[in-house]
């Protein structure tokens, strides 16, 4: 575990509160491994934490489709499971194995690079894949081209995006219409983030002729697409943040555009097409042939989880986790963790301003849990990591689709999970 890890679940004393509104039991038994295992292969600690587990995930708020697990860090052992081995819809838990294979293909040394060069009266603007390009680095860009243009005694020139990083299609399996440009946004290798329109290059390269207009430079022509030129000259050069970061923030706020962007670059480092069907074989690569994580019933169709079609088990998802806080992987996949939402922190999807940990049987949970959410229409998720009571580190992963209650309700539902799993509700 690194120490990164163990600075941020701080312990917070909170008394353990009270019991939520639980339905007949489920209609569906537990898993058979679950259900036969032995009572003397957990201690006093884990068996008061399964047994509650068994109860709590029969409350109602989940509906009767859920599929969970809790995992010792340490040992690998499975304390509990539920339909572990289900495949749901995961929504943004897709990201945490896009996290992984991004930073196993790629290295956390990896940045990416946004150019501009010049050639025959051009300047053309060369997506690198980076969705953390802002509107200030664009026109750092945009400073260092005109320099470059008054020192040749150029004052006119045409601005052209050259984005072919990334071939069609923008977007996936399983997007529905009305996911973009507000949810993610048809995915190119050029972008300003923050930017929710239908052509993210073409803006991108809009803003960075205004700018060279602000400089005293005339575009003439208006914005359009083309190629750089084999012999073009650089003019200016962005190189993002390193990988880790980007990845923290994917995950901290679920950025969809940083996902599938990654998913794409992690196609090209590995060799394949950056296509959906790139990225997805290589994540498929890394987490069976790198780390030998079992892939049954895995269906993954695009980075953010946005898909529809995409089925992941509860199991599958916490063997992804797992490898985080694996010692032997620590040094390229502790950004995974350390970029985790911690419960009840502000600025992140498990906020207060997203109304989570915020009810008696969670609120004690408050500063121990680090999760992924996710949640689309019909399927909430919640894999993470949190010390339990007994001093041990435990992963989960809970995935309900179909539950009849609010989103709301059903994420307080999973809160009081997780707290239960950390042994604080107990």
């Amino acid at each position: 575990m690194s120490p990164s890890l163990r600075r941020a679940l701080v312990i917070v004393a909170t008394a353990p509160l009270a019991a939520t509104m639980l339905a007949a039991p489920s209609a569906v038994a537990a898993d058979p491994a679950a259900a036969q295992r032995s009572a003397t292969e957990l201690d006093r600690a884990e068996r008061k934490m399964a047994n509650n587990l068994d109860i709590r995930v029969r409350d109602r708020r989940l509906g009767g489709r859920v599929s969970g697990v809790v995992i010792d860090a340490k040992s690998d052992r499975t304390i509990w499971g539920h339909h572990a081995r289900t495949a749901l819809m995961p929504a943004s838990n897709v990201k945490l194995a896009t996290a992984v294979a991004a930073l196993t293909v790629l290295g956390p040394d990896h940045r990416f690079t946004t150019k501009v060069v010049h050639g025959h009266g051009t300047l053309t603007l060369v997506g690198g894949g980076d969705h953390t390009l802002t509107t200030g680095e664009l026109e750092a860009l945009a400073k260092d081209a005109v320099a470059g243009l008054k020192r040749a005694g150029v004052s006119s020139v045409r601005v052209r995006v050259d984005a072919r990083l990334f071939p069609r299609p923008t977007r996936a399996t399983g997007w529905k219409r009305g996911y973009y440009p507000g949810e993610v946004t048809p995915v190119r290798a050029l972008a300003v983030a923050g930017h929710a329109v239908m052509d993210t290059s073409l803006d991108a390269g809009q803003v960075f002729a205004r700018l060279l207009a602000r400089r005293g430079v005339t575009v003439t022509g208006g914005v359009n697409r083309g190629a750089a030129g084999a012999r073009d000259i650089t003019v200016g050069q962005h190189r993002s943040a390193k990988l880790p970061r980007i990845v923290q923030r994917m995950l901290k706020v679920s950025d969809n555009d940083i996902a599938e962007s990654l998913l794409r670059m992690t196609a090209l480092g590995a060799g394949r097409p950056a296509t959906f069907e790139g990225g997805t074989a290589a994540v498929r690569t890394v987490l069976s042939g790198t780390y030998g994580v079992s892939l049954a019933n895995f269906r993954m169709y695009d980075g953010s989880g946005l898909s529809r079609a995409t089925r992941i088990p509860a199991r599958t998802l916490a063997e992804i986790l797992d490898l985080t806080v694996d010692p032997r992987h620590t040094r390229t996949l502790r950004h995974v963790v350390d970029g985790l939402p911690v419960a009840g922190q502000a600025g992140s999807t498990l906020g207060p301003e997203w109304g989570r940990f915020d009810t008696a049987a969670s609120r004690c949970a408050v500063g121990k849990v680090r999760a992924k959410t996710g949640t689309l229409t019909g399927a909430i998720a919640l894999s993470g990591v949190t010390k339990a009571q007994d001093g041990r580190w435990r992963v989960f992963s809970f995935v309900e689709n179909g539950s009849p209650a609010s989103a709301s309700a059903t994420k307080d539902a999973l809160d009081g999970l997780a707290a239960t799993v950390n042994g604080c509700w107990s």
